[in-house]
């Protein structure tokens, strides 16, 4: 496959400027406070512990949306001399503060749970006091819904984080209901003690899938499967095995960026101006394809046996199992 000429090569599409999340966080924000009023004043007036409960993780939801504002107000800033690729993984380090965060909430649901079925007491005014959980539950849903939308389009693992905590808050809400309910139709008080336990184990699974999700980040996790056939097909079109192929293919992301390396091996006699057209080309179909992707290139010439000595051990497999990517085409 030849290199576009300079003259008729497609020019390179602009920067998109990226979108401001900052926004979701402070959504997050107002429904934590909206929330937080609303199941406080529940448990004030029935003085469920399973109420009492779920407020207090409201209030956990609360410092987790400031301080994915937090996150996302620093990841957003440009780079700098000593931030030479941006600050995007501080998203991670808001993820694990918030799968933290669920394991305290979930911490104070089981102890307050405990004392509870130990020293069981009679529920007031379970009608209108299950009437406002329903109300703070589908606020948080909405908001779930939104945040996690956001953070699956933007490329956000803050926003999926605080989407999945509002959403274990719904689940929370979901289970007190059911407890509550059951404890107003069978008269057993110790029921709203063991299905608020329950559901601090439900949030905890919830904390652990936070903290796995935010140290993979941190570790340079490669990207999505979906992602990688994306890329390699894009590659494989260009590969003719004789003057163009592709190897060394090698990927990560990091909050809201996507990265790739690859090596390209081109023909011995192209010019270095005919190898940069090539190369500017791929990119911008790369960068088409995945946008927002930064795309890191190596010219290597393609019958030079060291261009085959430098392959990552780790890289993306980009052709079938028949080829040989340590080896020249034709050797």
């Amino acid at each position: 496959m030849t290199a576009p000429h300079p003259d008729t090569a497609a020019p390179r599409p602009a920067s998109g400027t990226k979108v401001d999340l900052r926004k979701f966080a402070w959504l997050s924000i107002v429904t934590a406070i909206l929330t937080i009023v609303l199941k406080t004043g529940a448990w004030a007036m029935t003085g469920s512990v399973g109420l009492l409960s779920d407020a207090a993780e409201s209030t956990v939801n609360l410092v987790a949306a400031v301080v994915a504002l937090i996150a996302l107000t620093v990841a957003a800033r440009p780079a700098t001399e000593r931030f030479l690729y941006g600050r995007a993984k501080a998203e991670y380090f808001s993820a694990a503060i918030e799968g933290l965060m669920i394991f305290v909430a979930a911490a104070v649901i089981m102890v307050t749970a405990v004392e509870r079925f130990v020293n069981p007491r009679p529920l007031e005014n379970l009608g209108i006091g299950l009437v406002i959980v329903v109300i703070a539950s589908v606020l948080n849903g909405a908001v779930a819904l939104v945040l996690l939308r956001a953070g699956k389009a933007h490329h956000s693992i803050t926003l999926r984080a605080d989407g999945k905590h509002l959403m274990t808050d719904v689940v929370t809400s979901a289970g007190i209901l059911v407890g509550v309910g059951l404890v107003a139709l069978t008269g057993w008080e110790r029921l709203d003690a063991i299905v608020a336990f329950a559901v601090g184990v439900n949030i905890i699974i919830a904390g652990i899938s936070l903290l796995t999700e935010s140290v993979s980040g941190l570790l340079d996790k490669a990207l999505p499967d979906e992602d990688h056939e994306i890329i390699t097909e894009i590659l494989r079109r260009r590969t003719d095995g004789v003057s163009t192929t592709f190897h060394g293919l090698q990927t990560r992301e990091a909050g809201r960026e996507r990265f790739m390396t690859v090596h390209v091996l081109v023909p011995d006699e192209w010019t270095v101006k005919h190898g940069h057209d090539y190369i500017e080309d791929l990119e911008d179909e790369l960068k088409g394809a995945l946008p927002g992707l930064t795309v890191l290139t190596h010219l290597e010439p393609i019958s030079d046996p060291a261009s085959y000595e430098d392959i990552p051990e780790a890289h993306v497999p980009i052709h079938g199992e028949d080829h040989d990517p340590t080896r020249p085409p034709q050797s």
